[in-house]
């Protein structure tokens, strides 16, 4: 056991290489090590092959590797090499993967929306202004739940869910062509949920997962927590670009695919049915299994191909929920998959979230069930289209272009002129308490540098369009 004034000695040597090759060799492991990519027992790089990885001498990683050992976090085995010692690091997301600027790091710019304040314009953020929501029928809502059973505010939910908002869901689907019978479906508390647990159930640490590139950010950050290797495939205005997808199928063998199939996110885009048919007929050759993530269906003004539709719920689970339509403060999603599939989700629910929220789905239920929730989404929809409109041509004034017109939804996907950098933009505007999505954020390649996501529900504020001038023009 190494004494504490002998840690302290070498903590302080250790610092004094900062900055340093020796510095930089020593810190590249501990991230390795912080990031779990090497782990307690597991040995290190031999001296010449990390010497030639980080182009320095073998003299400065054997400089490197005794500090590290002296400090306890690495052990010499006369012959063999050197081997990790310290205890598995506690996961930390940030560490896993490459390290990238704050403006471009998913995790970071969740935070930035979700802990703005009031103060703060959000035309970056991927929901919609509580303003927006229904708040009378919420309202309402919460007055007959309050009135109810006294099980619905206290109980556990059955491990399936609300049996009758189940029943509706599969109604719902069945207007999408998605057969599902309510025992198909299990209830979950939000879709970021449903993916959770469906990621825990079809990917080990280390299987690859495609991706859309762009993609919604969080898909990234779920795939990171559950150790998986990310591959991105460039998506284009009717879906993944088919020939680099099959191309991605026959090098990576990913376990699963996660895609919007109908308002895509950060792109609006819609997939068309004839991508649709072959880019199933080749995750079934490959053996690969698909999450259909439709948390946009209500926003749609016609009804775009759904994957689940053509492949029967075979290898394609369909989720949703109801965040971006009702309320985001009440969490509750659903998956709809094939049997055998929702009978160990079931039990994944259980153990990691027992019983869940039947105050949620009762709550849910109470808004879906009348004509209420249709007369807020034929409203939601028409007040988006002309945000749309409006929002369209205010940034083209600026020489920011839209990628594609969506046809629904509220995300516009916009190229800056003159080749500006994204991020930076972002980082200006943060200073003027002004909250942008940058493209790369979204981008697994981060080939996306040019490009910014705005919400146009969040961008009726006029400070939005000086600050985003303002910042272009340093």
């Amino acid at each position: 056991m190494v004494s504490e004034a002998v840690r302290m000695d070498n903590r302080l040597n250790s610092a004094g290489t900062e900055g340093t090759l020796v510095g930089k060799v020593m810190e590249t492991m501990r991230q390795r090590i912080a990031a779990r990519s090497l782990t307690p027992g597991e040995r290190l790089p031999s001296i010449r092959a990390l010497a030639g990885m980080m182009q320095v001498s073998k003299s400065t990683v054997v400089e490197a590797y005794e500090r590290l050992a002296a400090e306890g976090t690495i052990r010499s085995r006369p012959g063999s090499g050197f081997y990790v010692t310290a205890p598995l690091a506690p996961l930390s997301l940030a560490e896993i993967g490459p390290k990238l600027d704050r403006e471009i790091d998913p995790l970071w710019i969740s935070r930035q929306s979700l802990e703005a304040g009031e103060g703060m314009l959000k035309p970056g953020c991927g929901w919609l202004p509580p303003s927006w929501m229904p708040q009378d029928g919420l309202r309402k809502a919460l007055r007959s739940l309050a009135k109810g059973h006294s099980a619905s505010l206290a109980d556990y939910g059955t491990p399936l869910g609300l049996p009758a908002l189940r029943r509706l869901l599969a109604r719902r689907m069945a207007g999408h062509g998605i057969e599902a019978s309510p025992e198909q479906i299990l209830l979950t508390e939000s879709g970021t949920q449903a993916i959770d647990l469906l990621c825990r159930l079809l990917v080990e640490p280390g299987d690859t997962v495609l991706v859309d590139d762009p993609c919604y950010f969080n898909f990234q950050a779920l795939l990171r927590a559950h150790r998986a290797k990310i591959i991105g495939v460039p998506y284009t205005p009717s879906g993944p670009d088919l020939e680099l997808f099959a191309q991605a199928l026959g090098e990576h063998r990913p376990r699963l695919y996660i895609t919007n199939s109908a308002i895509h996110n950060p792109t609006g885009a819609t997939l068309s049915p004839v991508v649709a048919h072959r880019l199933l007929k080749l995750a079934e050759q490959a053996g690969t299994a698909i999450i259909e993530d439709d948390i946009f269906a209500d926003f749609e003004h016609a009804p775009a191909p759904r994957l689940a539709a053509f492949d029967g719920l075979d290898r394609v689970v369909h989720i949703g929920s109801f965040s971006k339509t009702l309320s985001a403060s009440v969490r509750c999603g659903f998956i709809a998959a094939r049997p055998d599939w929702i009978e160990s989700l079931v039990d994944l629910k259980i153990a990691t979230s027992f019983g869940g929220g039947r105050l949620a789905a009762e709550f849910v239920f109470n808004l879906l069930k009348d004509g209420y929730y249709r007369k807020h989404m034929e409203h939601l929809r028409v007040r988006l289209a002309r945000a749309m409109e409006e929002m369209t041509g205010q940034l083209q004034s600026l020489g920011i272009v839209p990628w594609i017109e969506p046809q629904a939804g509220m995300f516009l996907w916009c190229r800056l002129p003159g080749g500006l950098d994204a991020a930076e933009v972002a980082r200006q505007a943060l200073a003027k308490d002004v909250v942008l999505a940058p493209g790369n954020v979204f981008s697994v390649s981060r080939s996306c540098g040019e490009f910014l996501r705005f919400n146009v529900a969040q961008c009726e504020d006029p400070r939005i369009f000086r600050t985003l001038e303002a910042a272009m023009a340093r």
